[in-house]
């Protein structure tokens, strides 16, 4: 595979919940701009799962009519055509009792085996319905929002402020030391499971300081000659994982034993096994830079 990223469709961009990896299957629709009149598809989230149902041995999006048991289609969002059909996104409570051939899918996790299609859909469908959930009302004033013609966006009537999706960047990053790499352990995560540095970037801060800081932070260890590498959009809620990779320059790895308990040294042969399949930027990152 190819580590070339000055293409936008090269693999660093093609990966799960970027809405690249649907081409020209899925056109994005702000509010207000029109559909044609045809029979839509759903995207129904709850929690990080989907509802699906199978049809000849293959999981898809429901069509037609909303299912009868979900009460609240009127909610529904037009967030896109999908194969040349209205894509309707809608959140589902958790007390809905789901009937067959209905069920629901996580899009996320180590459970998740939907395909990386239908799971970016759903990544497209859950960041905007939490923006929606959470911008009804001004952070200024209180008052309620409304909608800022043929955008996601809204402005308040009565103070004027204004708010787009709030999308928090995230530095991801592989320090390398030789054929070396460092793997850390978050505290919430079960014993044996590793990942990459992440970390929020904070105010004030390039990239490439928040990769330094959140390195130091979080292993004891400073890096050089740090290299942006690729992006993935992480729609949990709705963060941007911006990935690089670095050197070792100094120190050896003393985690901060209060959001990470475990930071070690591996090398290929000694790295944590995986999945085969890539949904996230950690793994793409580690399939493509450990070597």
């Amino acid at each position: 595979m190819s580590n070339d990223t000055s293409d936008p469709l090269s693999p660093a961009f093609v990966l799960p919940f970027n809405s690249a990896i649907l081409g020209s299957e899925y056109q994005p629709l702000k509010p207000g701009m029109t559909a044609p009149f045809r029979s839509p598809c759903w995207v129904i989230i709850r929690d990080a799962s989907l509802v699906v149902c199978e049809i000849d041995g293959e999981l898809q999006l429901p069509e037609g009519e909303p299912p009868p048991w979900c009460p609240t289609s009127s909610d529904a969002l037009c967030i896109g055509m999908w194969r040349d059909r209205p894509l309707l996104a809608l959140s589902l409570a958790n007390n809905v009792e789901i009937a067959a051939p209905y069920q629901t899918m996580p899009f996320n996790g180590p459970d998740a085996t939907l395909d990386e299609r239908l799971s970016t859909l759903a990544g497209i469908a859950n960041q905007i319905i939490k923006w929606e959930q959470r911008s009804r009302y001004c952070g200024c004033c209180g008052a309620i929002m409304d909608r800022i013609p043929l955008t996601w966006g809204k402005c308040c009537p009565a103070c004027r402020s204004e708010q787009f999706p709030h999308i928090h960047p995230c530095i991801i990053v592989l320090v390398k030391r030789g054929d070396e790499f460092l793997l850390v352990r978050n505290a919430q995560w079960p014993t044996g499971r590793f990942s990459l540095v992440a970390g929020f970037l904070d105010i004030g801060e390039s990239l490439e300081e928040c990769v330094k800081r959140e390195v130091l932070e979080e292993t004891g260890i400073t890096v050089q000659n740090i290299r942006y590498v690729g992006s993935q959009s992480w729609p949990f809620p709705s963060q941007q994982m911006i990935g690089f990779i670095a050197d070792h320059a100094a120190g050896e790895p003393q985690p901060d034993g209060v959001e990470v308990v475990e930071a070690r040294w591996f090398t290929v042969d000694t790295m944590p096994h995986y999945p085969n399949n890539i949904r996230s930027i950690a793994r793409w990152i580690m399939k493509n830079y450990c070597v």
